[in-house]
């Protein structure tokens, strides 16, 4: 009889731990990156994996064109909708000259042999050796050469301003330098445009706690994490951006990512207002518009005319999160980076005539050359 007593007691003693333990299991707290609830909301759900018009990349990456297949490319695209790519890596990574150079004819010989009409390409500035006597004048002259060979635009990456573009002194080289005015003043005569990315996210020089939105990209990606004065702080950095934009109301700009200023739209139209020559791309910044999509549609129909389709990374299928955003009225949706945007979004449910000018017609009045006859009226 004691045998089977305390038989019993160890076994209950057994269940007893091993119900506490699953309990304990449930009750521990989730880690945010580890929550990622399925929403049981039900509501029409429209996932549109081709654009309701052709459209234009305006930001878009390519850094094999030279050899690139290019017949492969133009079928990716093709299944989108996409009409036209413009390939802001005309001159690639490098900042030697003749390598750039060589990588742009490349790109553009390539392209003459087997999409012409399909794809475009921006060219670079090379700062190796600014600061010396000839780099303006050498600059300008290859930018004028650059577009006679057919580059369409000049891009602008945000290496300038930040602490990796340094003069022949070892000098930061600030957005609104002086030595690059020439540069800016020669688009306006060649009538190209300058599509220019300065700074980050605003976040990422605030505090890394948790009242940063921005943290778990930050932990994800911690090399863009920024001290308040890496290299400067962020004002500093777009207030550069601005004063190359008021010094040159002749040259028009292509202000990437919305200026950064996508979640704060009220800032963004008092700059529209006071930069004329100012248009802005949304790419990677459509999460920002999703979870705000009414103020957003006032934006896009006040700023019709000025507003341009880019996507920035190529990744085909991330497409179909800004075709939602645009075109349908779709609820409660979620973005297809958890790191970039842990909230859900909302379809804008753009008009027609809207949709037509951010896809292609306010790129096809900016950027020079582009064949108009692949798209309607």
């Amino acid at each position: 009889m004691k045998k089977i007593l305390l038989f019993l007691v160890f076994s209950s003693g057994i269940g007893f731990t091993a119900n506490a333990q699953n309990a304990s299991e449930v009750t521990q707290p989730l880690g945010f990156e580890e929550y990622d609830p399925i929403s049981t909301l039900k509501v029409e759900e429209h996932i549109l994996k081709r654009a309701k018009f052709p459209f234009i990349d305006v930001h878009n990456h390519q850094m094999q064109m030279p050899t690139q297949d290019l017949k492969a490319l133009t079928a990716q695209m093709d299944s989108m909708n996409m009409g036209i790519m413009i390939n802001l890596s005309g001159r690639g990574w490098s900042q030697e000259w003749s390598e750039g150079t060589a990588t742009l004819k490349g790109s553009l010989d390539n392209i003459a042999r087997n999409e012409p009409r399909r794809i475009a390409v921006f060219t670079n500035l090379q700062f190796k050796g600014f600061g010396e006597k000839d780099w303006t004048s050498k600059a300008v002259k290859q930018l004028e050469e650059d577009v006679k060979m057919g580059a369409k635009g000049l891009k602008i990456y945000k290496s300038l301003g930040f602490s990796g573009i340094r003069d022949d002194k070892g000098n930061r080289v600030a957005v609104s330098d002086a030595r690059l005015q020439p540069v800016w003043q020669k688009c306006g005569e060649l009538g190209i445009p300058v599509l220019i990315h300065t700074a980050d996210v605003p976040s990422f020089w605030d505090p890394m706690d948790r009242y940063n939105e921005r943290w778990l990209e930050l932990k994800t990606h911690p090399g863009r994490r920024r001290d308040k004065n890496d290299p400067v702080p962020f004002d500093s950095l777009i207030a550069e951006q601005h004063h190359i934009f008021r010094s040159n109301p002749k040259t028009t700009f292509i202000n990437a990512h919305m200026g950064w200023y996508p979640n704060n739209l009220k800032k963004l139209d008092s700059l529209m207002i006071a930069f004329p020559n100012m248009y802005v791309e949304i790419g990677a910044v459509i999460a920002e518009l999703g979870r705000q999509p009414r103020s957003a549609k006032k934006f896009f129909e006040k700023y019709q005319d000025r507003v341009l389709f880019g996507k920035d990374s190529w990744v085909p299928s991330e497409y179909t999160t800004y075709f939602r955003v645009l075109e349908t009225e779709d609820e409660y949706f979620p973005y297809h980076k958890k790191y970039h945007a842990f909230w859900r979004m909302y379809g804008m449910g753009l008009s027609d005539e809207v949709l037509k000018k951010l896809y292609y017609k306010n790129a096809l009045k900016i950027i020079p050359g582009l064949d108009k006859s692949l798209f309607p009226k």
